[in-house]
């Protein structure tokens, strides 16, 4: 077959597969910075705090309860209403016991009308007695000089005896009139109190609950069931547990200074403010905990009783120690661990150990410097080696399935 040159366009074709299966391949295409929020770690001093669940318990609460029984006639405030010290409260009927109260003050004077005549009679008595005496004396006297004869001796010796028995009884008869006045006086006064106790008024500054009788109830006195409930707000205290290893620190640092105490209330970020003031005297033993208690000033009332909060007791303090944000710390295979950015843009991961945590911080013992940065949002996009773009308010992972 004769030999045919090949055409210029299928030369150029071979030339170029030709000059695709013989060249090196090229560089990798650069990945893009990841963007990251970071911080510095930096050594400061910082609170040893310690924060349990804490509950909201009044400075004092009393069950109002009638101590005398009637129908009650009036109420003198609203449920849930503040009241002062000595506010009145209730009203009971009053009748039967102004009744009663007439009627011991008409026993006490028949009384002390009666003593009177008792004091007179034994006046009188005791004056004849004294009398006969005398002519029961005279009369002996003459009956041995025989003057007067023996009977008419007899007879005035007797009637001293008589009159002598008669004063005794007076006298007897004038201590029971005291004694009866006596029982008067005090059921009178005793009228009186009862009297007084138809007006109920309120024991302390505090929050009434709800009511439990209503106007036109008939009222027993000293009812198991109280008529309502006062609760003084404020200073209003708060409980709580802590683990019996805390207790050593606790009460040193109480012997030193008083200890700051703050309750968080659900939704509101700003806390009250306490201190420290009770530590039970005995160690649960079921649970290895002791209770505690702080008192509040509460005058803005954040606290409520029976509330729950979130309590922060400061115990002391820790100097010198490398803190970072507690967002920056993540959990792998080797154990939790941080990125830290090096001066190339890159990071590196380290495994830390952490000491304790303070709010948004913890303490870092090993893996971080002062002044090193690391990252604290941005973290699921990266690995080691990788470089960053330090931005602020950078999304720390990718968005939930369904997110826009």
């Amino acid at each position: 077959m004769p030999f045919r040159p090949l055409s210029a366009s299928l030369l150029s074709l071979l030339a170029l597969v030709g000059a695709g299966c013989g060249s090196k391949p090229g560089p990798p295409p650069q990945m893009p910075a990841v963007p990251v929020t970071v911080a510095q770690a930096v050594e400061k001093s910082i609170p040893i705090q310690v924060r349990p669940i804490g509950n909201v318990e009044s400075y004092s609460s009393i069950p109002v309860k009638a101590q005398v029984g009637g129908e009650l006639i009036q109420i003198h405030f609203k449920e849930g209403q503040d009241v002062r010290k000595g506010d009145l409260l209730f009203e009971i009927d009053r009748r039967p016991y102004e009744q009663a109260l007439r009627q011991a003050e008409a026993n006490l004077n028949r009384d002390i009308a009666q003593e009177k005549q008792a004091d007179a009679n034994l006046a009188r008595d005791v004056a004849q007695s004294k009398n006969a005496e005398v002519q029961a004396a005279r009369y002996a006297k003459l009956a041995g000089e025989g003057v007067v004869s023996k009977e008419q001796n007899d007879q005035m010796r007797t009637n001293a005896g008589s009159l002598e028995a008669s004063t005794r009884a007076d006298q007897a008869a004038l201590e029971s009139a005291r004694a009866s006045v006596s029982a008067d006086r005090a059921a009178v006064e005793k009228a009186k109190l009862d009297l007084g106790y138809c007006v109920i008024r309120s024991p302390i500054d505090g929050r009434t609950g709800s009511l439990q009788v209503k106007v036109g109830t008939l009222i027993k006195a000293n009812a198991d069931t109280p008529m309502v409930t006062i609760n003084q707000i404020y200073p209003a205290y708060v409980s709580f547990s802590v683990p019996e290893d805390q207790l050593t620190a606790i009460r040193r640092s109480m012997a030193a200074r008083p200890l700051a105490v703050e309750a968080f209330v659900p939704n509101d970020p700003q806390p009250a403010t306490g201190q420290l003031s009770f530590i039970d005297n005995t160690v649960d033993s079921a649970t290895g905990s002791i209770k505690l208690k702080a008192l509040f000033a509460n005058k803005e009332r954040k606290l409520w009783p029976g509330q729950f909060v979130n309590v922060v007791l400061t115990v002391g303090n820790e100097g010198k120690v490398t803190v970072i944000p507690a967002e920056a710390v993540q959990n792998g295979q080797k154990g939790q661990f941080v990125f830290v950015v090096k001066a190339d843009q890159t990071v590196e991961s380290r495994v830390v150990t952490l000491g304790r945590a303070n709010g948004h911080e913890i303490v870092i013992q090993q893996g971080v410097k002062p002044g090193e940065t690391v990252v604290t949002d941005g973290q699921l996009r990266l690995v080691p080696g990788f470089k960053v773009e330090v931005v602020s308010g950078a999304p720390s992972a990718a968005k939930p399935d369904g997110a826009s």
